[in-house]
């Protein structure tokens, strides 16, 4: 795993350095788009409403629309923000790890501890466990203030993303307003259902089956010969004039054929020039 972020987690007086690592990672089969005659990929191009040209990354700017005005943020703007240039991720509180509500968890981390002594990394561990306690933390990543739980999993202390109160919708739903009646049969009919499935959670009892059989799909289709060659997939002319994406391979020819041309020219003069040398030489003699 590869760090994208390092800082140091703060509560009063005690630092503890740590680097994060993302928990998660996609296991979905990665798919493009092609055209479905031909089998050529289909690019999406960044294309200015105004003068209408095809403008590079480098070139684009982030901006806010109300609706009458747009406000252009450049990334002079972003750097300029005090809570990006924050490496601390601060203990705001400690409270029972059950007042957090599941529905507010975003995105999962691990923090490893990034000093020479991991000392104050694994008092810190041992006392949310002891206590049965979360940290509620706050740091910026990625150009945003971020508010956090940070508990303990196994031997490492993670950190989840929390939405903010204002980013959870309330369910006000007229259906459930309405006054149901339960007897107490159904209840009780309900509750041994519950019993008949009840069982201890082990998450790799279950797999997703629907990228299984895409996997498998697309391996039949390989052995059944049902594939096109890459490289006929993508369309040279529109590269070339675009003059945006170059591919490596063909960088590297176009590099050789150049330095050959100017070794050759090189050589060419150099073979123009000896004999007048050796004239010159007669002459002196």
């Amino acid at each position: 795993m590869r760090a994208i972020w390092k800082g140091a987690v703060a509560f009063g007086l005690v630092n503890v350095p740590v680097k994060l690592y993302s928990a998660t990672e996609d296991h979905d089969v990665s798919l493009h788009q092609v055209h479905d005659k031909d089998g050529g990929r289909i690019r999406y191009q960044r294309r200015c409403e105004v003068c209408g040209k095809t403008v590079d990354y480098q070139n684009i700017d982030k901006a806010y629309d109300d609706g009458e005005h747009t406000v252009v943020i450049t990334d002079e703007d972003f750097k300029s923000l005090p809570v990006e240039k924050s490496r601390e991720i601060e203990v705001v509180e400690f409270v029972p790890s059950d007042q957090i509500d599941p529905i507010m968890f975003d995105r999962s981390y691990y923090l490893e501890p990034d000093s020479k002594s991991s000392k104050a990394y694994v008092l810190l561990r041992k006392t949310l466990e002891d206590t049965d306690r979360t940290a509620i933390v706050q740091f910026a990543l990625r150009q945003k203030s971020r508010l956090a739980a940070l508990r303990v999993r196994g031997k490492v202390l993670m950190l989840q993303t929390l939405l903010w109160e204002d980013e959870v919708r309330e369910a006000s739903f007229p259906s459930l307003e309405e006054t149901v009646r339960i007897s107490a049969k159904e209840k009780e009919m309900s509750a041994a259902l519950v019993d008949s499935f009840s069982s201890d959670f082990t998450p790799a009892n279950y797999t997703d089956e629907y990228q299984e059989q895409l996997r498998t799909l697309i391996e039949a289709k390989l052995e059944q010969g049902e594939a096109l060659d890459t490289e006929k997939t993508f369309g040279q002319e529109e590269e070339a004039e675009s003059g945006k994406v170059l591919d490596l391979m063909d960088a590297l020819r176009r590099s050789v054929e150049k330095n050959r041309e100017a070794k050759s020219s090189s050589g060419t003069s150099d073979s123009k020039k000896k004999p007048g040398s050796k004239s010159k030489a007669s002459k002196g003699a």
